[in-house]
Parts: structure tokens; sequence; C-alpha cells
């Protein structure tokens, strides 16, 4: 009876964020381990799925990093790097275009669908909505680093076609390959393009989830997660090297969404079972969230 009730306290607690988020757009970029271990990738799906049920409109961005990986070594393709940057050229760039597409992407929308939810894959084999220019990172000596068929992502192209498909119950799958303005295609990082998805698309929140608790004051301690940031504050800690490496892009991401007019940015462990619904519609949370 005691866990009957339980459950029921927590229904009564979601109503109140069920009530306010209907209808409003969230953005999940999926990445780490939800990727790669397709029980846990079932599982947040299915979380995804009853957010589209309880009528919030969820679009998925997604990456694939280990999955690319795989497929370039099968292909006998050993990784360059230039001044610790991998280099994409043609090949590369057709391996990760097909890769993302059809072994990420594609099985993506296959289980939404099994779940009862249409879908609808977007990427650069069909619609792609990401536009993006050549990306040239700083190297030595304030010079520019050549790594090849790499883009910033600059806009999303066709927000309106991701709004007609949210209105209409269908959840948008984005692969993170973007064309550039002369329709070449550019591989770009998965967690700029969810920033510039949310930001294009006004959404109420952007979800980041990876292989982290959260934003840690100390890297090796998962009990220093902070719960909640300011935008000042999260740019204090990137200045001050506290935010570096994997989590850099995403928290840029976050300021990226927030300064677009997102009201929330989170980044959750997906790795802990209903974490995604765990943030969203309860009081305390479980991962980091930034705020404007």
């Amino acid at each position: 009876m005691e866990k009957a009730i339980q459950k029921a306290r927590a229904l009564i607690e979601a109503m109140e964020y069920i009530r306010r988020f209907k209808g409003k757009i969230v953005v999940v970029k999926l990445g780490g381990s939800v990727l790669n271990d397709p029980d846990l990738q079932r599982k947040m799906l299915t979380d995804i799925v009853f957010m589209a049920t309880v009528g919030m409109r969820p679009i998925i961005v997604h990456g694939g990093g280990k999955a690319i990986t795989k497929a370039m070594s099968e292909a006998g393709l050993e990784p360059v790097w230039v001044q610790g940057l991998r280099y994409t050229d043609e090949r590369t760039l057709t391996i990760v275009e097909q890769t993302l597409v059809h072994n990420v992407n594609t099985p993506i929308c296959k289980t939404l669908k099994e779940l009862g939810c249409d879908s609808m894959g977007v990427h650069s084999l069909g619609s792609c909505v990401l536009r993006a220019r050549i990306f040239r990172p700083p190297g030595e000596g304030g010079r520019k680093t050549d790594i090849g068929l790499v883009g910033q992502v600059v806009e999303v192209i066709n927000d309106h076609l991701l709004k007609t498909l949210c209105s209409a119950g269908t959840i948008p799958v984005i692969a993170p390959v973007a064309i550039d303005k002369s329709g070449g295609k550019l591989n770009v990082n998965a967690d700029s393009a969810a920033g510039k998805v949310a930001a294009a698309v006004k959404a109420e929140k952007l979800v980041f989830v990876s292989d982290t608790h959260g934003i840690l004051t100390d890297i090796k301690d998962p009990e220093s997660r902070i719960s909640s940031l300011t935008e000042a504050k999260t740019e204090e800690m990137v200045e001050k090297g506290i935010i570096t490496s994997g989590m850099l892009p995403k928290v840029e991401a976050c300021i990226t969404a927030l300064d677009g007019g997102v009201k929330k940015a989170h980044i959750i462990d997906g790795r802990i079972e209903h974490s995604l619904l765990l943030e969203i519609y309860t009081d305390k949370g479980i991962g980091t969230q930034i705020v404007k």
C-alpha cells in the first residue's frame, strides 16, 4: 500500500510540471552511454515518449562519436590528429554521415515508433536543418588550424519544419551533419547543434544527456555537483578553468540557448534510470540546471 501511495504522490507532484510544460518544446541532446547501450537507450527513449504523451514537444539531437570511431576502424581508416583535433577528409566525412544516419538516427526513430510515437529523421541525407561554415580553430602562434571538413553551426535553416513536426506530435531526430552555403556537407559538434536548435525554436528547455551527474566543482568528486547555476557564474567557472574539456562545448551550447530565449538548460547523467523525468517533473532534479 505504501508503494502505491508513493506513486500517487509522485504523480501529483508531476501534475504541476505536466500542466506547465504542456505544448512546450524541449530539446534533448543524447550522448554518452545512452547511444552505446541499447537497453539504456530504450529506457531513455521511453521517457521521451512519456514526455510527448503528456503534452511536451521533444526534439532529439544526437551525437555518435564511438560509433564513428568503430566504423572508421572497420574501414581501415586511422584517425589523423592536428594539434589534438581530429582531421575530417572526404572519406571520413562519408563514414561520419553514413554512420550517424544509418547506425544511430534510424534505430532511434525505429525505437520511438515501436514505443508508440511518430518520429522523423532530420539529417543531411534528407531534410537538413543545420547550416554551418568551415571551422578553423586557433593554433600555435594564433594561426588558424586546418582540420578539414569540420563546421561551426551558424543557423537553423528550417525551424518551421521542426515546429510543424512538433505540433503534429512527431518527434524530430536530428543528426549533426550540416550543409554550407554552397550545399557542401560539414561534420559539426552535436552539442553546439543542440544549442542552436533550442534557440531557433525558442524551446522551453535544453537538456544534455551525458555520462556525468552535471557540473562539478571538483572533477574527481561526483558529490561536488552544483544543482543550479546562473549564466554569469557558469562563465566565471569557464574563465577560472573549473569547466574544461568535454563539458565546455555543452556549457557553451547552454549559454547559446539561454541567450536565444530558452528558459533553462540542464546537464544530466543518462545512466541514472529516469534521470530525464526526474530533472523535468520533480522539485529536486538530479543534474545541473543553468538559468539566465
